[in-house]
């Protein structure tokens, strides 16, 4: 059952410190389980070396520390699995190889997608089209080493592919892949008026990792900063049967100036919030 275990350890929002910084606050706060934002800074995905992958493997075994989940920067970086210009498609294709053989040699499970975004004012059918292509053809290769894929909806400042259950259940069913699931993302969820239970009705059991995040409704926000119904959220969770890891991705400056502290302080209400669902089901 969904518990405070069930929260994973990330990097989002540790892009200022060191990597070692990140990974001791982790052990401190006791998630075992990793998800890894790909920005250079930590690991550099585009130009992956043996002696980069056997360092961060040290670090996490020195730890008693696990990866679980890679998820490369792909709205910021110029990475665009939907893009019609050859250059970025090379550069993104080998970038997400890279994550997937990261994944495998650190006995990962999950490699984190997203789908793109197309030009403004361009048919959205020949987006989805480029998008669902390179997304099947990724997944393909990351089975091929053993590794699931997830898909997340984004926001529509962040693309106009998979906005929406409908946009993203368009693209997940284009990419056909055998090995690609979803990931829920509370603050995407919300932004487009949708609900956990719409997300699992469409997608049932393909649902395979949560970003639990606040917002107003917008943004990358710690519990209490936003305005989200985490409690609700959680009980809907546990309701609709979902028993995976959740990553909470809180990002922005002012967490990236105490990474220790928002983090603490984010896991403290989650832990209350599952500590008021668990009394409310007592009772």
């Amino acid at each position: 059952m969904l518990s405070i275990d069930s929260i994973t350890g990330t990097n989002f929002a540790y892009h200022r410190v060191p990597l070692t910084r990140w990974l001791d606050d982790m052990a401190v706060l006791e998630r075992r389980e990793l998800e890894l934002w790909g920005v250079s800074q930590h690991i550099d995905l585009f130009q992956l070396t043996v002696p980069s992958v056997r360092r961060l493997r040290q670090e996490l075994d020195a730890r008693e520390l696990r990866l679980y989940c890679v998820t490369p920067e792909q709205i910021m970086y110029p990475v665009n699995v939907a893009s019609d210009d050859p250059v970025i498609v090379e550069h993104t294709t080998r970038m997400f190889r890279n994550a997937a053989e990261l994944c495998a040699e650190l006995e990962g499970d999950l490699l984190f997608l997203t789908g793109g975004w197309g030009w403004e004012g361009e048919p959205i059918e020949a987006a989805r089209e480029r998008s669902a292509e390179r997304i099947h053809e990724i997944a393909e290769y990351a089975e091929a080493l053993g590794l699931r894929c997830v898909l997340e909806g984004l926001q529509r400042r962040e693309s106009n592919l998979d906005v929406g259950l409908e946009q993203l259940g368009n693209l997940f069913d284009a990419a056909d892949a055998p090995n690609l699931g979803i990931a829920l993302d509370t603050v995407a969820m919300a932004t487009s008026g949708e609900a956990i239970p719409d997300y699992f009705a469409r997608f049932g059991d393909r649902v395979w990792h949560v970003h639990l995040v606040d917002g107003k409704p917008s943004g990358h926000l710690a519990w209490g900063d936003g305005e989200l119904p985490l409690e609700r959220y959680l009980t809907e969770l546990r309701e609709v049967g979902y028993d995976g890891l959740m990553t909470a991705e809180i990002f922005g400056a002012d967490y990236s100036y105490d990474p220790t502290a928002a983090h603490t302080r984010n896991l403290s209400a989650i832990r209350d919030a599952f500590a008021r669902v668990d009394a409310a089901r007592a009772g």
